[in-house]
């Protein structure tokens, strides 16, 4: 069969690099054109290319490796490419947006967490505390909680921060008795 003037099986490999390309050029800038989607899951861009490239690629096989007449190929090229999207969506792109976690802090998230002193805290002045989170090891500049003096290696429990500067007391863990 022909198509546009061509044997439908270059049609399909045209049709496959070309969607190969696109999905590879989306990859690279899909940042520029990231709201498309948003109003449809299947208006995104990503699952539109995925599946021109299923059925490009499941056409191009089918042409060659049986003899199955060109509308049965293109129907099963469509169901298998419909199949393959839809778990693509549910098991990749879904799960992918849904788990977007930032390494990004704010020093107000920080509050209530325990730290270590590295510098100690002066009274009417400022020492160091580390924080370990899930990101890694925090450093802040700190000062004490009504103005006390902290040591050397005690644990604290972050107050509140001012301008910057972590608000700190000395922590005192809970413990039954």
């Amino acid at each position: 069969m022909e198509l546009f003037g061509m044997p439908i099986v270059q049609v399909y490999l045209y049709a496959l690099i070309i969607a190969g390309l696109a999905t590879l050029l989306y990859v690279l800038f899909s940042d520029i054109v990231e709201g498309i989607g948003e109003g449809s899951p299947f208006l995104d861009p990503a699952v539109i290319l995925a599946f021109l490239t299923f059925v490009a690629a499941v056409g191009y096989v089918l042409e060659l490796v049986t003899n199955w007449s060109s509308g049965l190929i293109l129907a099963v090229a469509i169901a298998v490419a419909f199949v393959l999207d839809l778990l693509l969506y549910f098991f990749v792109l879904l799960p992918l947006k849904s788990a977007e976690v930032s390494m990004a802090y704010t020093d107000e998230s920080l509050i209530g967490q325990v730290g270590k002193v590295i510098t100690p805290v002066p009274v009417d002045g400022f020492g160091e505390i580390v924080i370990e989170t899930v990101n890694g090891v925090i450093s802040k500049r700190a000062a004490g909680y009504e103005n006390t003096a902290i040591d050397y290696e005690k644990e604290v429990l972050v107050i509140e921060v001012k301008d910057g500067t972590f608000i700190v007391k000395e922590y005192e863990p809970f413990r039954f008795k």
